[in-house]
């Protein structure tokens, strides 16, 4: 059963999510409903019912391969296109959310936000969006925080009904070379709201851009950072840690004793 407090839980593949998520005692659950790198609408999930009766949170992660602030149409719609598909297969395992990185433009990240603005009066969503901090690419438009509060701006403008909100990555703000001591409490400034946190370590030095997650203290971040952020966000956690049963046990111990200030 799932603990008092914030939530914590890990990113899931495979079958028997829940006897999964039992073994390794997490409170919540994130998922992919499709390959990560397919254009395909999600299938019918053949746990759906179980998991819209559970009492774990489920999250669901979107393609990465979207990016619906391309300056390019066939991408830009295609994307558009696999979001809305993606948040409402999303329903159908009663997720409480759908996170999506926010993608690249390589004609300005200021053309970029405004085609997420866009996308979003066009949406259609069941469930909230997180848009989350993403790891490298110059053309980014949620790597560094400048870039973030641009799109923040942007998204908080957009006349929509759907819930957006925001997903902090811990290995993601390593990459870009964003200062760790205060990076939570600055990204906050910016949205107003930390609704899930990602506890990853980085397997690269900082600044690279490099999306490389590993497990917590296996990695190059610091353990003392880490536990930091996992207090100032209060906000529920997913570790997305190489996903070996015992070091994702270890990894949700470490969220859960930081949380509990040890």
């Amino acid at each position: 059963m799932p603990r008092k407090g914030h939530p914590v839980g890990a990113h899931l593949e495979g079958d028997r999510l829940l006897r999964q998520a039992q073994s390794l005692g997490a409170d919540c659950i994130q998922i992919f409903l499709s390959s990560p790198q397919s254009w395909k609408a999600p299938p019918p999930h053949p746990e759906a019912k179980g998991l819209r009766a559970s009492v774990r949170d489920v999250y669901v992660h979107a393609p990465y391969l979207i990016n619906v602030c391309s300056p390019r149409s066939n991408v830009r719609y295609g994307s558009r296109k696999i979001l809305k598909q993606t948040c409402e297969a999303a329903a159908t395992v009663d997720a409480r959310a759908l996170i999506v990185h926010p993608g690249h433009a390589e004609d300005g990240i200021e053309e970029g936000v405004g085609r997420w603005a866009r996308t979003l009066e066009m949406l259609e969503s069941p469930v909230p969006v997180y848009l989350e901090n993403t790891a490298g690419g110059e053309s980014a438009v949620a790597r560094r925080f400048d870039a973030l509060a641009k799109l923040w701006e942007a998204v908080s403008a957009a006349e929509t009904e759907v819930e957006v909100g925001f997903c902090f990555d811990t290995c993601h703000a390593h990459a870009a070379g964003e200062e760790m001591g205060d990076a939570v409490e600055r990204a906050l400034a910016i949205t107003g709201r930390l609704d899930l946190l990602h506890v990853n370590d980085s397997r690269d030095p900082p600044g690279t851009g490099a999306d490389r997650h590993a497990n917590i203290g296996k990695g190059k971040m610091d353990p003392e950072a880490l536990r930091h952020m996992i207090r100032a966000a209060k906000a529920p956690v997913v570790v997305e840690t190489p996903r070996n049963a015992d070091d994702l046990r270890a990894d949700i111990a470490f969220v859960r004793e930081a949380l509990a200030g040890r």
